[in-house]
């Protein structure tokens, strides 16, 4: 946050890709993560404080939108869309820590994006993904929110979790957890390619997370897309449950 006297605005910068701040978009709401990167976070001496009561006051609040490395996207005015309120992060130590969430809703239009925009997101995360194993990887998707952000592009787009994807096809070892069946093929890197699924969609709730993530081979993925068979939901709720033992 950068507050300016001059011109009594707030400016508020948020990152499509997740840093030490957690912001998420649900729709057209904004869940805003406030500043301090160590220990919780405070609604005294600082912007905090300046963002809670924003409503109440003239100051002007503008948010711009960072998608890549010194790219930043203009999106206008902003206000508080709900009371804002506090939740659990991580601070720049890996430390567990209150942080407070500002609910923000753009004041002119919806928070439309380009969907390549997204796309390219998505690809340079997945790059990041690959990169990490075992251990690593699984520590990684597990801080994934639970939630992913919902955004409005062309249409509407769930952003997934690369490294919560990246995870349930690496613990697939190779074997399609629908069919059990070897993957049918290996992708240009030599790996055995399959496809992220999750087992409660996202779209009727589910959660982005590796207890709802399986890997599956490209043609069952089209067959749980399909059928939406009863059966099928079951198995692979008894494969997580399996894992989740684990």
């Amino acid at each position: 946050m950068r507050r300016s006297h001059a011109t009594n605005s707030l400016v508020l910068f948020t990152k499509i890709e997740k840093d030490i701040y957690h912001d998420r978009w649900d729709g057209e709401i904004l869940h805003y993560t406030g500043m301090g990167k160590k220990g919780d976070q405070t609604l005294q001496s600082n912007q905090n404080k300046t963002l809670f009561e924003s409503n109440e006051t003239d100051i002007k609040v503008y948010l711009f939108e960072t998608f890549a490395s010194h790219k930043h996207l203009f999106r206008g005015r902003v206000k508080l869309a709900d009371i804002p309120y506090q939740e659990f992060q991580e601070d720049q130590e890996k430390q567990k820590r209150k942080v407070w969430i500002f609910p923000l809703r753009l004041i002119n239009g919806a928070a439309y994006i380009p969907e390549e925009v997204i796309k390219s997101r998505q690809e340079r995360n997945q790059k990041k993904a690959e990169q990490l194993k075992g251990d690593a990887l699984k520590e990684r998707a597990q801080k994934a929110g639970l939630n992913c952000s919902i955004r409005e592009a062309t249409t509407k787009t769930y952003v997934r979790d690369e490294y919560v994807a990246q995870y349930a096809k690496e613990r697939a070892n190779g074997i399609c957890e629908l069919c059990d069946q070897p993957a049918p093929f290996l992708d240009k890197k030599g790996n055995p390619y399959l496809e992220s699924h999750h087992v409660e969609w996202l779209s009727r709730g589910g959660k982005d997370s590796i207890y709802n993530t399986v890997g599956v081979c490209a043609n069952c993925h089209r067959r749980l897309h399909v059928l939406d068979d009863k059966s099928d939901v079951e198995k692979l709720e008894r494969k997580l449950e399996k894992h989740e033992a684990i």
